[in-house]
Formats: structure tokens, sequence, C-alpha cells
């Protein structure tokens, strides 16, 4: 889409200058320790053009991912071989199928006898350095994706905590610790069942751990400055009064709050080397970041005495439910279907022209931005390849994508772009979508302006009543996404059409009389100075209204200090974490029954603006889960047919809202999303 101009912006820029800034009162988001191993310049040094992988490249040939996980995952980091055989024996107790991940830093071969006898499912045993205690472990094991198929994670580790004794706070032996996790994690099948259960039934809960484990404030030591850096990575701030973690590393986990972890793009030069350390590593500034970035996920932690248990499920009826979960809500993703040539880019920016010739000459603007955005597994694909719609199909589908809502570009009668939508109705492809019409002028800007023009919407030339004739063999595709049996249409600005209120009475008729049935007609919620039709739209006929941010949604100015902003830059810079949470904050007491909340993955057009860019920081996956949950928790009580979701976008590359995988996130995105949604 060609969004956003300058005036649009300034009325929108909400009344909380006061919070410029990290638009949280109380948050820190400044870092700049240049001597930690995880200090954000080594990171952006390392990073910067390499290729990320973040595990032994030799796992790739040598231990790949389960082809047919279970349902739940267990991680089993191990240094104290002798502790084995007693871990294996409780896990015994976990009665629903599950697969055991192994590291191994002993220096010992393992006897893999017990790891069987643990009733694992699949078992894989991986050898790996003393390095980074049992987080770098772990980190490796989450880089190379052996957990991204579960969504509920028990992680443990072989642990004496000998230090525990002489500690000037902390209770109790290392021993007495460890037994703790063992009688309150596991400990009987009975208690294992309560814990799934409620991490099944309760999508708010997060973490759950041992009595006496949640650490908080007081429990810093000589991390902080750490995590700071570590959350820079991520763009986030964090108020240090907030802090609230599963001390031990010992619990039951979200499987998303783990597998997040490669969006942090941590590797082994980040942790220290080993010297008996028992604060101040990198390895303990993240065990607290488990904690920080649950909560900014929407997730809480519980002690187990504290787990409110509702229903007990039978083993073999809960272990159905994680093979197989509902999802809350059907998620519907717009969908750019730009990539591929045509005669007319040719023309207007030169042969072979895609959105990735503008993205891969984008240049950062402050330090540290994502920027050139790169694509992950797809690459840069070309969507007359059938394949790559196969792909995109089969990914979305494993997370909860029920749709892609394909933008649809008619200008008085001429289409353009159409060709993937019209390969997707010619092929086979198990691929439900729906489209929006996407009536804007093409600019030279990318803004929908009137100036510049490259093709305009002239409907005084081709009525719009035409327009439905025009995509009518679309919806008349079995695969056309419907709510209450009506064929879902979106219209950009449908105030910009002449007498629309008749265009949607034709619209309807025709529909009826070609055999497609009804149509619910929705309107995209871009606010009145993008022509759209605010609460009128009922009375135009239109059926609701879909969320479509950054559009008629808080716009938090972000201050540029500490940022390194370029002295060219002309742009905008906005706070992600002040728009979510003013739009989580909207979904709570100001949402019609007719209309379908959504949030965005991001926003940074600087790929076609460069130098005058508006860029939303503070994108990350864990901010987005938090406020994708609110759409699903926004529309809970409706009945299944209009508990319906918006994501902008599967793959707006070049104004940073992607789902797909990235270079820089990997498929983090897509875990949010799943994580949001069961």
């Amino acid at each position: 889409m060609r969004r956003i101009t300058k005036a649009g912006i300034q009325r929108r820029i909400t009344s909380g200058r006061k919070k410029i800034g990290d638009a949280i009162a109380g948050r820190t988001i400044e870092s700049g320790h240049t001597d930690l191993a995880a200090s954000f310049n080594g990171f952006l040094s390392r990073n910067y053009g390499a290729h990320f992988v973040g595990f032994p490249s030799k796992w790739r040939v040598d231990h790949q991912p389960f082809e047919a996980p279970a349902p739940v995952g267990v991680h089993l980091h191990v240094y104290y071989v002798d502790l084995v055989a007693e871990i294996c024996e409780q896990l015994r107790n976990i009665p629903v199928p599950f697969d055991l991940v192994v590291t191994n830093a002993s220096g010992e071969e393992l006897d893999e006898a017990p790891l069987r006898d643990s009733g694992a499912v699949n078992l894989r045993v991986l050898p790996v350095e003393n390095h980074g205690r049992d987080i770098w472990p772990l980190v490796q094991v989450v880089n190379a994706g052996f957990l991204d198929p579960y969504d509920i994670v028990l992680k443990i580790h072989t642990k004496k905590s000998e230090w525990r004794e002489s500690h000037g706070t902390l209770a109790g032996s290392g021993a007495e610790w460890k037994e703790g996790f063992y009688r309150d994690l596991l400990g009987s099948s009975e208690n294992v069942i309560d814990i799934i259960s409620t991490l099944h039934d309760n999508p708010q809960l997060g973490v759950v751990t041992s009595q006496g484990s949640i650490a908080r404030a007081d429990q810093w030591g000589g991390d902080e400055a750490i995590v700071a850096e570590l959350l820079r990575r991520l763009q986030l701030g964090y108020d240090r009064r907030d802090l609230e973690f599963p001390s031990g590393s010992i619990y039951w986990v979200r499987g998303f709050v783990l597998q997040g972890l490669r969006s942090l793009m941590l590797d082994r030069q980040d942790f220290e080397e080993e010297a008996g350390q028992v604060d101040g590593t990198t390895a303990h500034a993240v065990e607290r970041m488990i904690g920080m970035l649950s909560k900014e996920a929407g997730y809480s932690i519980v002690e187990r005495q504290d787990l409110e248990v509702g229903y007990r499920y039978g083993a073999e009826e809960l272990g159905r439910r994680l093979e197989a979960p509902a999802w809350r809500a059907r998620c519907v993703t717009f969908y750019l279907p730009q990539f591929h040539p045509f005669d007319e880019n040719d023309q207007w920016w030169g042969k072979g022209f895609t959105e990735w010739t503008n993205l891969t000459k984008a240049k950062p603007v402050y330090r540290g931005q994502n920027q050139p955005f790169l694509p992950g597994e797809l690459g840069f694909y070309d969507l007359r390849l059938d394949e790559i719609r196969e792909r995109q199909t089969e990914m979305a589908r494993a997370h909860g994508i029920n749709a892609f809502m394909y933008y649809y570009y008619w200008f008085s009668g001429k289409k353009l772009m159409e060709m993937p939508i019209e390969r997707l109705v010619e092929s086979d492809l198990d691929q439900p979508f729906c489209i929006m019409w996407a009536n804007e002028n093409w600019t030279r800007r990318w803004d929908g302006d009137t100036k510049n023009v490259l093709i305009a919407q002239e409907y005084e030339k081709v009525p719009a009543d035409q327009f439905i004739d025009d995509v009518m063999p679309l919806l008349k595709d079995p695969r056309y996404f419907r709510v209450d049996g009506a064929a879902v249409v979106a219209i950009y600005r449908i105030a910009q059409i002449p007498n629309y209120s008749e265009v949607i009475e034709t619209w309807r008729r025709r529909a009826r009389e070609e055999g497609v049935g009804e149509l619910h007609l929705m309107s995209v919620d871009v606010g009145a100075n993008f022509d759209g039709l605010n609460q009128s739209y009922l009375e135009a006929g239109i059926q609701g209204a879909l969320a479509f941010p950054p559009h008629n949604h808080p716009y938090v100015p972000l201050g540029h200090a500490g940022l390194g902003v370029s002295a060219r830059f002309n742009g905008n810079i906005f706070s992600y974490a002040g728009m979510c949470d003013g739009g989580v904050a909207r979904l709570a007491t100001d949402l019609p029954e007719t209309d379908f909340p959504g949030a965005m993955t991001g926003f940074d057009n600087t790929a076609r603006r460069q130098w005058e860019p508006d860029v939303w920081y503070g994108a990350n996956p864990y901010t987005f889960r938090r406020w994708m949950r609110a759409c699903v928790e926004a529309v809970a009580n409706r009945d299944e047919e209009h508990r319906v979701v918006i994501v902008n976008a599967w793959n707006e590359w070049a104004e940073g809202a992607v789902l797909e995988p990235t270079q820089r996130w990997g498929s983090t995105y897509l875990k949010a999303l799943r994580s949001a949604l069961i």
C-alpha cells in the first residue's frame, strides 16, 4: 500500500508529547557499555552484513529437528552427569507425549539408556562446550529451530547451586532448591497434568516455576547493564522496579517465550568465558529477561502453589488437545502481490523492478535500524513461481492464519498486479483468500496523494459499479473467505467513491444475480483524513471496519536522544510501544461489534523514502504478541464466525510490516502470532 502523508501525521499525533523518549514514563532505553561481551555496539559490529546462524553449522547435517514432533518439548541441559538419572526418573511423570532435546556440556559421553527410559517420544543429544551455563546451549537449540514445534516447553538442567548456602539473602541449600523444582514442576503425573492443563486453558499464563523461585527487583545483582544492552537489540525499554523472573532457570514455559529468543541474535561471543561466575554474566542477564520478555508479551509468571488450576484433563484427552489446538480467532493478514515484474513497473521504474529493488538499497537512518530489511527462508522470491505460494500457504496454516487478504489494484477498469491472485484461482492450492480494493492513486512518492501520479483512480471514466463484475470470478471461488456465508470484500478508501451508497447497492445486487450470494463489505479503518467513513459506514451499507494500523491509531512521537540519528534524517520516529499500548487500551473499551481489530508487526518505509521515512521504533515480536493477544481477547465473546482479527501484514517488505521469515527476526513473528491465537 501507499500511505501516510506528513499532514496526516500531524493531525494524528497524540497529546502525549510529555512522553517523548520511550513513550512510556519511567522506562530506560539507553545503553552504552562497550566493555560487555553482549554490548549493543559489539552486536552491531559483528552482524553488519553477516548472515546470522547462532548454532553449530554442522547440526544442519548431523542433527535435524524431529520429523514427527510430540506436542510438548523438554530441554535438558547436562553438566553434572550424576544427576541425569534422577531427572529422567522425574520426567517419567509427564503423562502426555513429549520430546527430549539434551545439550551435554559435561565433556563425557552420556549413557542414553536413562534418557530413552524417560518416556520421550523423540530424543536428540547435542554435544556442546561448557560456555554460557545452561543459557547459551538453550539459545543454540532455539536458534537451530529444535523448539519451534512446541507450544509448551519444560526447561530443566542438572542443578547443584552449592553457592546458595553462603548467599546473604536466599534461604536453603542448593540441594533443597533442586528438590523443590522436582516436587513442584514434576513430582507426579497429576501435578504435571494440572500444570499443562492450566497452560492449555489459560492463555495469559506464561511461566510456572517452583515455590519461592520468583525473584524481583532486589535481585538485579550485577546484571542490569547487560540486560539494557540486550533489550536495545529489540528496541525495548524497561522499568527496573518491575523486574520479575523465574530464578534457577527451571520452569514450564510457553514455547514462544523461548522461541522468541532467536530475535536477540545471540551468538557465542555474547557470553563470557567460564570462570565460575555466580552473577554479572550474559547467562544471568538472559535468565532475568525470561521474565521480562514474558511480561512484555502479555504473559504472567506464577509459582506452582499460586497456580489456579481449573479443569484437569485426562492424559489422553490432554494429549489430543495439545496436538490439535483450537484457534481462539480467525486470522486474516494483508498480502502484497508486488513481487514479480510487470509492464507498468518496467515503464515507471526500469525493467525488472519489483519491491525488492527498493528494499536492497535502503540505508539505516539511526544506529541499529534494521535496514536493509532482508528476506529469510523464502529469499527474494518471484510470485510467478507456484512453489512460493505453496510454501507461504504452508507457513500461514501452521501459525493460525485463515486467509490472505490480497491488495487488489483496479484503476477505472485496468488491473495491475493481478497475476498472483489469478494464478491462485487457476490452481488447486488450498489457500483461502479475499480481497481489499486498494482504490488510491499510485504516485512516485508511494503515498496515494494527488501529486506525481503514475496512475489515478478516475471514477468518472469507468464507474465503480463495474468493479464487482471484474472480481466476480474471485468471489465465486470456493476458497474465498466468508463471514456468515457472505464473501468478505474490503474497500480501502470507500468515501472517495462517488455515490458510494448506490455503488454498494449495485454490488450486492450483481453478486446475488451471479450466484455469489451475499457480500460482507468492510471499510478499512483509515480515518476521515484518508477518506474513511468512521461511524457513518453502517448507514452507507458497509457492515463493519477492519483495522489497518498505523492508520487511525495513536501516534506517539519518540525523542531522538541516544538513537544516533543521521544528520540527513528528515522523517518521523514514533513509538511502537506507544501505539501498542494505545491500541490495547482502546480495544478494552471501544470496539464496535461489527469491527475486526488488528495489529501491525511494525512500520518502517525507509526503503521507499530513505531520509524522509516514517519509522515506528520498538517493533519486536514480544510486543507484537501482546498487541495481537489483546485483539483476540477483544473478539473472544463473539460467535465463531465473527471472531476475526487482522494483521498488517504478511509481506509489506518496503514498509517493514512482515510476518513471513526475515534475516533479522527469523520466524519469531509467526511464532508470536500462533501463540496469540491459541
